[in-house]
């Protein structure tokens, strides 16, 4: 009887009846991209086949719903060939890109490589379970076919000459065959099973031979070139005929029928062999084996496979993050199923926890997930521009991480909170980090102007150089526990060196064949690197030097990190308790230190960190800094990019963001106090714009420019821009704001210098302060309504009612007052001549201190605090139902403003 035939045609499998081969075929899985291997297991009813085009292989159960399962979605580039083990119920596949033959339960679990070396383009692949025997086809360099044992035992080379293209191949069970086709001398050959014996069966007469099976005395095969399905007796080749035509793309080919999966005794059959993994046929007594997952080392016994792989090596590409394990000879590197990635650089591990760290140079962002590629989160994403570099503290449970961005190193808790700026003074172009948490300190290497390597206690202190000559790209860095030595290395030098971990005894370890190292790292006896123009991994042994390939032609290698998933080394105070610290602990040589984050200060007992009550802001020409006045110390910067000339400095309390003008760029703009989200909200038309204030109730932004001579108004956002006063302004400089009564107040530095009152919609203009010098930092004493400012003329601090009457000295020994705050009983000013930020009393100018020195050109200063921002005003409920603007004017009401080009209609609510 003549056998159904199940073939691959590419976009669909089939079945059609060898006996009746002018009748159509029947589609039994359609829609298919790329169908090229195809096989079954009979007693089951699944059908099984490779997709070249998806790189997956799936499968369908036959008389069942049709419905289509993925198999194995993952590390497949073109796998060509497929083969069911019906006895052992297990699945095997040759993939010709990726180089490899592999093996799995029938579900795609428990994938295990069994063959990487010497293998080229292995295509078809048959199996003999009951001799636990496989057979392939390799027609790459060496064209060849080869046989092993199901276990990978016993490889042998039986069939290496006289062969160009082998294609097909098929056994004959029965009388113990090898069949196989070959598509450049177009023949069809047989042998014994060992390739000796060797005949031809049809000799060099076929167009294209693709794929052969086998049943009873017919052979059966798929041709490329005549699109059809042929058949020949298996013995003399005779009575040669076409059978099935007008085939779309015929590939694989199987007799589909029990016959061809005979039954025999499963050695694995009882409890799987005893086996805890795999349970795989092999050709000698006692006719199984038992094997790993790919990357697991079986114990001694035999039987037991260790759970998971010890030691790993974990690699980012560029958009992919993947594991190869050092545990086993076969270096198959695995992707992890992450989504996402754009550019991924740099790569750690935390072995207490399992995570694994990476940064995105393009998502702008640090990342984690587990091993497995589950419970993935988002770490930081504010303020990371280019994120090279990364490690773990693993005992005090911290991240630390460098940007060529934002030129800084900066360290948060493993989770991503707490954040702290280390060291953002002198970096040029920051890339790896490296930590002891045993003994303290950091080491990062910097590839600017003079590449360096340099060292630092974990809190940023103690920071000295240790290397800084003959160095050009230093890319990587390593740090040797044991020994108390780092390694590094340089892609423009092309060498790797060593030297102890406090600069002395630098020597070269490697120094040829390295042309562009940039992934680094060590584990055991080994340094392991990626390099990007070899597109490879390496290690070397780091006593004999003795080099090794990992990974070969993998494009896109960025960072790596080679790690012990269990063995967690060495130990700090912080790991107790986190030391007592209530948020970050930050171990040094000398011992540990409590520290904040960004925006909190330590309390007394040196462990606690609280949010300050208040703290001084200022303004100096480059950068905006903070000064708690609780502790007076902690004079930090705001981490702001790009800041030019920042002037005038305001800040709105409820949402915590801070408001600057910038003389040099000719803006104003705006960030949240931990420097996240600094937008520019004007941009247009400012000339000089050296007074600025919040109207914290409206929602609103008022400047005045003294180069354009106008105050203007806003939205915060700096939406729905309306000219205020520009009738007989001259050079307006300071400007204070009274929402609550609906006033703002200016000083003028032209012809004659004063002090003006207007409502904050620009009308009842009056001049409240007539003989004065160029008056500058004014402020309101909200609570006692008082008014109080510099006089850069006569160098006085003065101060008057909210009517500029009672006017005070209040200090008039001062050699260059300039801005100016008050907060409770004091007032604040800095002075350009002693480079200083002071305080006095605010009614007798008594009770002086400096807060801080060594301090040049600090333009503005204030104190944020609520206390700064009370009150209430029609406009802080619904922006007084106007359409755009709600300016507060006395007593107590307000108007309706409307943009530039916009009028008030005749509800005096809205714009058009």
């Amino acid at each position: 009887a003549a056998p159904l035939l199940l073939y691959a045609n590419r976009r669909d499998l089939r079945l059609v009846d060898a006996a009746n081969g002018k009748e159509n075929a029947t589609v039994i899985v359609g829609g298919l991209e790329d169908a090229a291997a195809v096989d079954f297991v009979f007693v089951k009813g699944l059908i099984y086949w490779s997709d070249v085009s998806e790189e997956a292989i799936k499968r369908t159960e036959f008389n069942k719903s049709g419905s289509v399962q993925n198999v194995v979605i993952s590390g497949l580039l073109s796998p060509d060939g497929l083969a069911c083990d019906w006895l052992g119920e297990k699945l095997y596949w040759t993939d010709s890109e990726t180089n490899r033959i592999e093996v799995s339960n029938l579900d795609g679990s428990l994938r295990k490589v069994l063959f990487w070396q010497e293998l080229d383009q292995p295509r078809a692949i048959a199996l003999d379970p009951a001799r636990g025997f496989m057979y392939w086809t390799d027609w790459g360099e060496v064209p060849k076919i080869e046989r092993a044992g199901m276990d990978g035992s016993s490889r042998s080379i039986i069939v290496n000459t006289d062969i160009y293209w082998p294609n097909g191949l098929t056994l004959d069970y029965e009388e113990q065959k090898l069949y196989w086709a070959d598509a450049k001398l177009n023949f069809i050959h047989k042998s014994n099973l060992d390739g000796s014996h060797r005949q031809a069966v049809v000799k060099g007469s076929l167009p294209h031979p693709f794929a052969l099976t086998l049943f009873g005395d017919t052979l059966y095969w798929t041709d490329w070139n005549t699109h059809s399905i042929l058949a020949c007796s298996k013995y003399s080749g005779e009575d040669l005929r076409e059978i099935h035509s007008n085939i779309f793309s015929p590939m694989d080919i199987h007799a589909f029928s029990q016959k061809r999966q005979p039954n025999a005794t499963n050695p694995c059959g009882i409890n799987n062999g005893g086996c805890s993994h795999l349970c795989l046929m092999s050709p000698t007594k006692p006719s199984y084996q038992c094997a790993c997952p790919t990357g697991v080392k079986l114990l001694e016994n035999g039987k037991t496979c260790k759970d998971g792989a010890t030691e790993l090596l974990l690699l980012a590409r560029r958009t992919d993050l993947r594991r190869i394990s050092l545990d086993t000879p076969d270096f198959t590197d695995i992707v992890l199923p992450l989504e996402d990635i754009r550019h991924a650089i740099a790569i750690d591990f935390d072995p207490l926890e399992g995570y694994i760290y990476w940064t995105d140079d393009e998502v702008r962002a640090i990342r984690r997930s587990f091993i497995d590629g589950s419970g993935s989160q988002f770490v930081v994403t504010a303020q990371i521009a280019h994120p090279d570099g990364i490690a773990v503290d693993w005992v005090a449970r911290n991240l630390y991480w460098t940007d060529t961005g934002t030129d800084r190193i900066e360290v948060t808790r493993l989770n991503g909170t707490m954040r702290k700026i280390l060291i953002s003074e002198d970096l040029e172009e920051p890339r790896a980090i490296v930590l002891d948490p045993m003994v303290g300190y950091m080491y990062w290497t910097d590839w600017g102007e003079i590449p360096k390597i340099e060292r630092a206690a974990l809190d940023g202190s103690d920071r000295i150089v240790l290397v800084n000559t003959s160095l050009g790209w230093p890319n990587g860095l390593a740090l040797d526990y044991a020994e108390s030595k780092i390694y590094w290395g340089d892609a423009k030098t092309d060498k790797i060196e060593v030297m102890n971990t406090d600069g002395t005894g630098r020597r070269v370890l490697v120094e040829d064949k390295l042309p562009h190292i940039f992934g680094f790292t060590l584990l055991g006896d080994y340094v392991y690197w990626t390099d990007w123009q070899r597109r490879s991994i390496e290690r070397v042994h780091k006593q004999t030097a003795e080099r090794e390939i990992i990974i070969d032609q993998l494009p896109d290698l960025m960072g790596l990190k080679a790690t012990n998933v269990r063995q967690i080394i060495g130990t700090n105070p912080c790991a107790e308790d986190n030391g007592g610290c209530s948020h970050l602990c930050l171990y040094r040589p000398q011992g540990l230190r409590c520290a904040c984050p960004i925006g909190l200060e330590l309390i007394n007992d040196m462990k606690t960190c609280i949010v300050p009550e208040a703290f001084l802001l200022f303004s100096r020409r480059a950068d905006i800094r903070r000064i708690s006045l609780e502790t007076n110390n902690n004079n930090v910067a705001i981490p702001l990019t790009g800041v030019k000339e920042a002037s005038a400095l305001d800040f709105d309390v409820t949402d915590n963001r801070i408001y600057w003008t910038d003389i040099s760029l000719k803006t104003i703009s705006r960030a949240f106090m931990n420097g996240s989200a600094l937008e520019h909200v004007v941009e247009f038309g400012l000339d000089y714009p050296e007074g600025m204030a919040v109207d914290w109730l409206g929602k609103n932004l008022y400047w005045a420019d003294t180069g354009t001579n106008r105050i203007e108004v806003s939205k915060l956002d700096g939406q729905h821009r309306q000219v205020l006063v520009w009738k007989d302004l001259d050079s307006p400089r300071a400007l204070a704001l009274d929402p609550a009564e609906g006033f703002m107040y200016w000083t003028e530095w032209g012809g004659k210098p004063k002090i003006d009152r207007a409502a904050m919609d620009g009308s009842e203009r009056t001049t409240l302060v007539p003989n004065v010098g160029r008056a500058n930092g004014l402020t309101i004493d909200y609570a006692k309504r008082r008014l109080y400012w510099t006089d850069l003329d006569t160098n006085l601090i003065e101060s008057s009612n909210m009517l500029g009457l009672d006017r005070e000295i209040i200090a008039d020994d001062l050699p260059h007052p300039f801005g100016l705050t008050q907060y409770q009983d004091y007032i604040y000013w800095t002075d350009w001549s002693r480079r200083s930020i002071e305080r006095a009393n605010k009614t007798s100018g008594q009770n002086r201190t400096i807060i801080q020195g060594h301090l040049d050109y600090v333009m503005d200063i204030l104190v944020f605090h609520s206390s700064r921002q009370a009150g209430w005003n029609e406009c802080a409920s619904s922006n007084g139902h106007c359409s755009h603007l709600c300016l507060a004017v006395p007593v107590g009401g307000f108007v309706c403003g409307c943009p530039a080009h916009y009028s008030l209609n005749s509800d005096n609510r809205t714009c058009s």
